[in-house]
């Protein structure tokens, strides 16, 4: 089979279960990208998560775009959005007659109530798979100096995006500008 069409399949795969929204969405692109498919590691999935986060749009379609480009350039970046966003756009207008025409009985509301649970569930693992990517990269415990220095960055990000409510690409960006300046003064790194 043809590499873009690998492509195309692979992100029909991940569209055609990816429910929860875009975060819940994260694990299943990780896998497909780095286990099933091998295309990148799981370090080069955590860069490709935080472009996603300072780039505008849908996290899963951006996903599939940045895979794509990787695999095969343009033509891949092309294919794999295609596959993310063909099934998902037919079982979305399906979804929404069956939605519209069962909202309020039993049956649909505990779907509804699966579904959330299922989100919270692999929300909270990508969570858990991208704190551990930010401390500890290599696969190794951190200093204390970077344990502190990484806890220090997200607690002023969660802290200047969620009680401060300020957008989170300003706050990503001065991150970014921070960890540049301190990586520069700091030949070693942190």
């Amino acid at each position: 089979m043809s590499l873009l069409l690998q492509t195309v399949f692979a992100f029909m795969r991940v569209s055609v279960i990816a429910f929860g929204g875009a975060y819940a969405a994260i694990p299943l692109v990780e896998n497909e990208a780095v286990a099933v498919q091998g295309w990148m590691t799981y370090e080069q999935f955590a860069d490709l998560i935080a472009l996603d986060e300072i780039t505008p749009g849908p996290i899963i379609i951006n996903s599939a775009t940045f895979v794509g480009m990787r695999v095969a350039g343009i033509p891949g970046a092309i294919a794999a959005t295609f596959g993310a966003i063909l099934i998902p756009c037919a079982l979305v207008m399906l979804l929404y007659s069956l939605y519209d025409r069962f909202k309020g009985s039993a049956i649909m509301d505990t779907v509804m109530v699966s579904l959330k649970c299922m989100a919270i569930a692999l929300i909270a693992s990508t969570f858990v798979r991208l704190a551990m990517a930010a401390f500890m990269p290599e696969g190794e415990l951190p200093s204390l100096v970077r344990g502190c220095y990484t806890i220090a960055v997200m607690s002023t990000g969660f802290y200047l995006i969620h009680k401060r409510q300020i957008s989170p690409l300003p706050v990503m960006l001065g991150c970014g500008a921070v960890n540049l300046v301190v990586c520069t003064l700091l030949p070693a790194g942190i």
